[in-house]
């Protein structure tokens, strides 16, 4: 069996950026343009946030998106950062997790979201650890991830990594980036285990098939 890590995450969106960000501005993720995009904006905006931290900002089509919100993007590949500034719209910086983690990041926004964008295992751990380091006493952290019950598939209901892959996208992508699969639990654990009080948990549904497409959780840093 292959040892997935978090680096081998890096590796494979290193080699992905172009068609990645191709894809989200062309509009090529259904997922994407019927719910999930306005689902994280409008988690967003009902929290009426004045600063704010994308996590994993990618191309940076969400700092773009919410422009009365002063954000600053941040994702640790290094062309996906220089296509979020090449695009303009707010600040980007390229910084890992694991320097994020080490507080490299220093900011106290009102709001930090993480749009599909916690794959990983130790480096996520260590980026909700860090959150006084990015985020304001009071202020709210947002995941929105893939839905565990739709994302299971066959495999047995219990946090691990899991084989990428990118079904369903154009022949330009190549070596899809493994994923670590959390069950809604122990989403919901990560949370409160780092003294993120959980405030609200949204189910986004696909308009047509009525099932959930991805799980929203919000956590409130204390005050």
């Amino acid at each position: 069996m292959t040892q997935h890590t978090d680096d081998s995450i890096l590796q494979s969106w290193s080699r992905n950026t172009d068609p990645w960000t191709a894809a989200v501005r062309s509009g090529e993720i259904e997922s994407r343009v019927l719910v999930t995009n306005g689902a994280i904006v409008d988690a967003v905006r009902g929290r009426a946030p004045r600063t704010g931290v994308d996590l994993g900002c990618g191309e940076g089509w969400l700092v773009r998106a919410l422009p009365e919100v002063e954000m600053v993007g941040v994702d640790a590949i290094a062309g996906l950062v220089a296509q979020a500034q090449a695009a303009g719209g707010g600040e980007f910086r390229c910084l890992s997790y694991e320097q994020v983690a080490q507080g490299q990041l220093a900011l106290s926004a009102d709001i930090a979201v993480c749009n599909f964008s916690l794959i990983g295992d130790a480096a996520v751990r260590g980026l909700f650890q860090a959150a006084p380091s990015y985020l304001r006493p009071g202020g709210h952290l947002l995941v929105q991830t893939v839905h565990p019950l739709m994302a299971c598939g066959d495999a047995p209901y219990v946090d691990g990594w899991r084989d990428g892959s990118w079904a369903g996208f154009s022949s330009d992508f190549s070596d899809p980036a493994p994923w670590y699969f959390r069950t809604i639990a122990s989403w919901i654990a990560l949370f409160e285990e780092h003294g993120l009080r959980l405030v609200e948990l949204r189910e986004p549904l696909h308009p047509r098939t009525g099932k959930p497409v991805s799980l929203i959780l919000v956590g409130q840093r204390p005050g």
